[in-house]
């Protein structure tokens, strides 16, 4: 079986873009190095950096979103509206669906959500 640990988000600036996450997850960096930031978040490791061939913002932010799991997404979101996030989707249940998701874009136009957390079924 295979774990994702860690994701790698290329910027053209990624100092900007890791200044926006160290607000967003409410955490200094653990990383820095080279123009790389590296942020633990849970069980996986957030990672911004620099790539030459990256510019401007995302021309597909719905091809990859990041999900950040909070049992409070009304409160978080109005904490992270206040960052400078764009609203792309302010909070709602999916029918059937007892939790809550918001998604925003950040500063390079990438997607990313505030979900409750997901509670796997029973094996």
């Amino acid at each position: 079986m295979l774990d994702l640990s860690s994701i790698l988000i290329f910027s053209e600036d990624p100092k900007s873009l890791a200044e926006f996450y160290k607000k967003v997850l409410d955490k200094e960096p653990v990383f820095e190095e080279e123009g790389y930031y590296g942020f633990a978040a849970g069980k996986t490791f957030l990672m911004i950096g620099p790539h030459d061939k990256v510019r401007g913002k995302s021309p597909n932010p719905e091809r990859l979103m990041l999900n950040f799991e909070t049992s409070d997404v009304k409160g978080e979101f109005a904490r992270v509206s206040g960052l400078g996030a764009e609203t792309i989707a302010e909070p709602y249940q999916m029918e059937g669906d007892p939790g809550w998701i918001a998604t925003f874009a950040d500063p390079d136009g990438n997607y990313f959500q505030l979900m409750t957390p997901w509670e796997a079924e029973p094996k």
